[in-house]
């Protein structure tokens, strides 16, 4: 008889398809952001993708993600939620493994220095001085969006929200930005401050803070003018009821490559019940708007 814990990881997951992404890929040079975009399914959902590809019925996630990503997915309680966070891991490893030239087994992360108190727990990155690359990840009901550069850069993606979590999050906001969000009709609020919040983040975490920087403290309304000097944060083209936004050091706009990643139909993750069995689900996403299931990266 399986114990809680096993019953909670006997769940279809969607995983990336193996030779969907090049052995190798080149580091983005200059000003270019590289960014792929990952749809992920409902666990159980039908996609027909692997016919004929010869990729296993079983991953052991243990061959690629590290103790901290396997603890955290153990604390999601929402099948979707460890779906999507375990799909766009296992993407993030697959990427930085081509560009870094090993297998994504291989991939080193460590934590940069918190820009706060210089504690061990800033967002993570790939060792050097300086590092190879930059990278970040951001995930949403669905969606999940990945970009490399190889300066600091900063991704986000947002499901527009219901107005309740609009009329919630709006007083964290910059008051210039909740004057523009105030200006708009009732039915364009939920979009503009979705757009916005993806702006935000993105740029909070090109910078290293992520949300331990109040939203209140930089202006990334609709004034190109008014916001943070030294960075370009452009916005992303809506998909699925989604916005999004990447942020780059630097001035220039950046030139942006959109690569898609596609997923295997769900399989069963072995072993992960080993790195959660003192760990019971706990929800997250308390506080955060609606449309954030967010990482620091």
């Amino acid at each position: 008889m399986r114990t809680r814990a096993e019953e909670r990881w006997a769940v279809p997951v969607p995983v990336p398809v193996p030779d969907a992404v090049p052995e190798t890929l080149p580091v983005p040079d200059g000003r270019r952001v590289d960014l792929w975009l990952l749809r992920c399914p409902e666990p159980g959902a039908p996609t027909g993708l692997l016919a004929g590809q010869g990729v296993p019925d079983v991953l052991d996630v243990r061959d690629v993600l590290d103790a901290a990503e396997r603890k955290r997915a153990a604390t999601l309680r929402r099948p979707a939620d460890r779906a999507l966070y375990v799909a766009s891991h296992l993407a993030l490893r697959t990427l930085l493994g081509a560009y870094l030239c090993v297998p994504a087994r291989e991939v080193v992360l460590v934590r940069e220095p918190c820009p706060g108190c210089g504690g061990p727990h800033g967002r993570p990155a790939v060792p050097g001085t300086p590092p190879p690359l930059h990278f970040s990840l951001s995930h949403s009901h669905g969606l999940a969006l990945i970009g490399v550069a190889s300066v600091p850069v900063g991704v986000d993606v947002q499901r527009v929200p219901g107005p309740g979590t609009v009329d919630a999050c709006a007083p964290l906001l910059h008051p210039a930005e909740r004057a523009e969000l105030d200006r708009l009709p009732p039915g364009a609020r939920p979009g503009a401050f979705a757009q916005l919040w993806a702006r935000k983040e993105a740029y909070l975490k090109g910078i290293g803070t992520g949300l331990s920087r109040p939203a209140s403290a930089d202006y990334l309304g609709a004034d190109t003018r008014s916001r943070p000097h030294g960075w370009t944060v452009t916005d992303l083209p809506r998909a699925d009821a989604h916005t999004a936004a990447v942020a780059v050091l630097g001035t220039a706009p950046p030139a942006v490559r959109r690569l898609p990643v596609r997923l295997t139909s769900p399989h069963r993750l072995t072993s992960m019940h080993q790195a959660a069995n003192d760990h019971e689900p706990t929800d997250q996403l308390a506080g955060q708007p609606e449309g954030t299931h967010e990482e620091t990266a």
